[in-house]
């Protein structure tokens, strides 16, 4: 039997963990990895900047530009993409974990972001100040998108406006979870938002659990 000493040791150390990049995830929602991606600036536009989900479980994706990197942009994704998304999947997000950006941080009081988190229930974990492993899994997903669509996509065409680009990149996101398969151990050759359907039992014996 393991003392509350010991218990809570290992509660530290699954904290520290996910802190550092190394992820353990339950089902779809369990954990979101969340972050900002600079896309670069359009001549007439201006900056660009990318908001990412990505769900650690099924990696499925969503993300929305913007001309600011701010604490509302932050929230918008979720409320506007994440959770609408998840409630029609019949779950929703357990914690999301970022980095410590002025758009993911600051006074839980007045800070938009976390008032948004707070007000949905939702637990924040943030990576380790300084650590070479922060957000790892939108890393990877910046990575594939900026290899994938964005160096594609600015080589065939001008773009006048960050709704034009966005379109471009909701059709781009609907390939990823859709069509393009994964190697990891969770999809295992499947696409993301297959991974995440298969993983609705998973959901659902979660939070029987949580509820007896």
């Amino acid at each position: 039997m393991l003392t509350e000493a010991q218990v809570a040791a290992l509660e530290r150390k699954q904290e520290d963990d996910v802190a550092c990049g190394e992820i353990e995830t339950a089902h779809p929602g369990y954990l979101g990895s969340k972050d900002t991606f600079y896309v670069g600036t359009i001549k007439g536009v201006g900056r660009i900047y990318q908001q990412t989900y990505v769900d650690t479980y099924s990696k499925w994706a969503a993300a929305k530009l913007y001309s600011t990197k701010t604490p509302i942009t932050a929230a918008d994704l979720l409320n506007d993409r994440v959770l609408p998304f998840m409630d029609e999947q019949g779950m929703g997000v357990i914690r999301i974990l970022t980095d410590r950006g002025t758009e993911f941080c600051g006074k839980p009081e007045s800070h938009d972001y976390q008032l948004y988190l707070a007000l949905n229930d939702i637990e924040h974990t943030k990576t380790k100040v300084r650590h070479p492993q922060t957000n790892g899994i939108c890393e990877r997903f910046h990575k594939t998108i900026l290899q994938e669509f964005y160096q594609v996509a600015f080589r065939r065409k001008i773009y006048r406006s960050i709704e034009e680009l966005q379109r471009d990149l909701d059709d781009w996101i609907a390939y990823y979870n859709n069509e393009r398969t994964h190697q990891g151990k969770m999809c295992c050759g499947r696409t993301p938002m297959q991974t995440l359907i298969d993983g609705k039992e998973a959901w659902r014996d979660k939070i029987t659990t949580l509820n007896d």
